[in-house]
This record gives structure tokens, sequence and C-alpha cells, in this order.
């Protein structure tokens, strides 16, 4: 297939820039994954659409403050978006106006207040066969930890939100439930959820289990080749505790649906199950998975996902799940009703 025929037409004015004004007053479109009919409603009533005794699956992934700003030699500021360590003293990063930070060059990064908190050098530059495009490594003068992003970190907002990001998306573009360092974007779905609709859920039977899957750097980048089967997916990180893979195995042998929060949730259930048994297997791992039609889902039963953008990797694995023609006929009745788009969007519950 082609990714030319995952597309439609979204203004620019639907893409959201800023959360709802009150987490979880977003809109909710409910699709029929099997016969495509859908039904408009609001987020805080998604507990209503879900049977009693399913069990959700949600990514407890917390975002880092990854995008970090250096100041060069020269007193130019840089925006460093730090993708992963490499050592003990050694990170990778996507750079901007990446050709002219050469291997060498020095930089010095500071505390809101003014004070310097370390210095580093670009030490090399790393190719990730992307089109021969490339990450730099960059080496600092101490060990960097969390604390580094927590006090010198700006959040790493897509890059269709056009404003710098505000003390409010500290809050807002964490889950409630975040509590794993690693992501450089939030699994949005999960934005949505507040304890209320926790609490509502949990009275109807239904268990709420964790994975963690990091988002990397593949969730900013777009699929460049044409063929499906030509395009690589970036690999991420993901952990399943035994608590979690026995949970969602009971579930599956009892005949209760699976609900996934996210399509990093998907991927990570998807990605650890056993395919000769069924059975999803604890333990961590890397994913490369790139879900397209005609895969066979082996676990998730139903998903919640925000609106995704036109020709990406995300599009198509909704419409592997509830089909193309469903999914396009149901994002072309959100672009008329005016739902809001991708991060900080509306959502849909594909079931």
């Amino acid at each position: 297939m082609k990714i030319s025929e995952f597309t439609f037409d979204l203004p620019q004015d639907l893409i959201a820039q800023t959360p709802s004004e009150k987490r979880g007053e977003d809109r909710l479109l409910v699709v029929n994954r099997i016969t495509g009919e859908y039904k408009d409603s609001m987020f805080r009533d998604f507990p209503d659409f879900v049977e009693d005794n399913s069990l959700i699956v949600v990514n407890d992934t917390k975002v880092r403050k990854a995008r970090v700003y250096g100041v060069s030699e020269t007193g130019g500021k840089v925006q460093f978006l730090f993708t992963g360590p490499t050592g003990e003293n050694t990170w990778q990063a996507m750079v901007s106006r990446s050709k002219k930070q050469t291997v060498g060059k020095k930089y010095t990064f500071y505390t809101p207040d003014g004070l310097t908190y370390c210095t580093a050098e670009i030490s090399s530059e790393i190719k990730d066969g992307d089109e021969g495009s490339s990450l730099k490594e960059v080496l600092f003068d101490r060990k960097i930890d969390e604390e580094f992003f927590i006090r010198c970190g700006h959040v790493p907002l897509p890059p269709y939100i056009k404003r710098e990001d505000d003390f409010n998306d500290e809050t807002r573009y964490q889950t409630i439930y975040a509590r794993e360092y690693g992501s450089m974007a939030a699994p949005t779905a999960g934005l949505h959820i507040t304890d209320d609709i926790l609490e509502r859920l949990r009275a109807k039977g239904v268990e709420i289990v964790h994975v963690t899957l990091q988002v990397g750097m593949g969730t900013f980048l777009p699929v460049r080749t044409e063929n499906l089967e030509d395009h690589v997916m970036h690999h991420e990180a993901y952990h399943v505790s035994k608590e979690t893979s026995d949970a969602v195995n009971r579930a599956k042998q009892a005949g209760r649906k699976i609900i996934a929060i996210g399509t990093t949730s998907v991927r990570t259930l998807e990605s650890a199950v056993d395919r000769k048994t069924g059975l999803l297997m604890p333990g961590s791992g890397d994913t490369g998975l790139f879900i397209t039609p005609g895969f066979e889902f082996a676990i998730v039963d139903q998903m919640v996902t925000n609106f995704h953008t036109p020709l990406s990797t995300l599009l198509v694995l909704v419409s592997a799940f509830a089909g193309k023609e469903n999914i396009l006929n149901a994002y072309r009745h959100a672009v008329e009703q005016r739902y809001r788009f991708f991060s900080y969007g509306d959502a849909t519950f594909l079931r």
C-alpha cells in the first residue's frame, strides 16, 4: 500500500494549540470499527461506552523536558532535543541549524536564574539511516541525570504547536498516571483521563493496568517513502510487568475486552505478545513495529486515541485497526464538526 492513500483535508485552525480548559472536557467520537458507524459524544462520557469488567491498558511513561537551549562559544542560542543517553556522560540529540553545529563545538547550559549548570561539546555525528540525516552525540563535563532536564529543559511540544511551552504544559502535557521518565512526547490519548473517569471505570468492574513505552524521535519524523513496506520505524523501549501480563492474559482467556489507551499501548501489547501462544509476555525490549492494514491484532480489542496527522504511521495504524474507509469517513465527519486535532485535541474510541 502507499502512504498517499492515508490522507485527508485538514484546516490548519483545527490543530489544537492549547489543551482544553479542564482535563477531560474534550469531545469524543465513538466509532464502531466493524460497521464504521460513529457517534458524537464527550470524553467525560467515555465510561458509559466501556463494557463492564473490561481491562484497560495505559502507558505510564513520563515526558522528559528534553528540549534544552545551549549557548555556543560565539553567543548563539542553539536548541537541543535530547533523544537518549549513549554513555555515562554522553547523550544523542537533534540540534537546530544542524549543519553549523560541528564536532568540537562547545556550549554552556544555564538554569532559569542564569547560573551555569554544565558545559558540553559535540563529540560525533550519529547516522540514523534516514535519508542521510544525522543526530549529534553530545559529551557533557558532568554526569547528566533527570535533574538537568527538570532545571534547564522545556516541554518538547510537537512542531505543529506553534508556540513556546509554558507552565501549564508541565502538567497538561503529562498523563495523571505518568511515572517513568524517558519520553520525548506524551502518550496523548491518556491526557484526557481524570481521576473521576478512573473511579467510574473501576465502579463498573474495569481493571486498569500499566505498560511503559518511551516515545522516541520517530514521533517527530514523517513517512518519507511512498510504499509502506519501505518505511523503517525508529525503535522505542518498552516494559511489561508480570502483574500486567498476568492480568491481560486472564482477561483475554475470560473473553473480557482489552482496551488500549493510545497507540503506544497498542504497539507495546502487540510487540510483547507471543504469537504462537497468544499470551502477553512480561519483560523489557524495544520495538520497531509498524502496524499496517492486514496486521492481525492478538491482544487489543478496542482503542482510545487522538486524531492523527495525514500521511503518518499513526493514521496507518488506526486504519489497520478499524479499516481505512471507516477511519477516513470518521475523520471527514470530525473535520465537518470541527473537532480539535492532534496532541491537545479531541479523542476517538474505536470499539
